[in-house]
């Protein structure tokens, strides 16, 4: 799931093209309903931080996400960020610099779902 009010379609298209299935959601409540209600029907949960308030709103949203953000990876997108974040777990998101790049974007994907990817090798 994106949760976006303002990203671009060459944003949508870029992580569709990542091989994702995506759906995208432009209101923060009806978008964490629908991760907390189903969370086995998401494989990852993408934020733009700056749509909703910035990094702190995004942190936010990650914290009311309790216990399915450790079973949905969570990637926050910020033009507030400075460095982006890596976290090794899944007790925080992974944070991304926007605008997006074709290769932070691969990046932050790979990181973000690398614990899932290790489950199949």
């Amino acid at each position: 799931m994106v949760l976006t009010a303002g990203a671009s379609d060459s944003t949508i298209q870029r992580i569709a093209g990542l091989g994702c299935r995506v759906e995208r959601e432009d209101e923060l409540f009806a978008a964490l309903d629908k991760l907390l209600s189903d969370p086995s029907g998401y494989g990852l949960f993408i934020m733009d931080a700056d749509s909703f308030g910035g990094l702190t709103a995004g942190h936010r949203a990650f914290r009311l996400l309790g216990e399915v953000a450790q079973r949905v990876p969570v990637i926050l997108y910020s033009a507030e960020c400075r460095e982006q974040v890596f976290p090794q777990g899944r007790d925080k998101p992974t944070v991304l610099r926007a605008p997006l790049s074709s290769i932070s974007l691969r990046v932050g994907f790979e990181h973000a779902l690398q614990a899932r990817v290790s489950l199949y090798a």
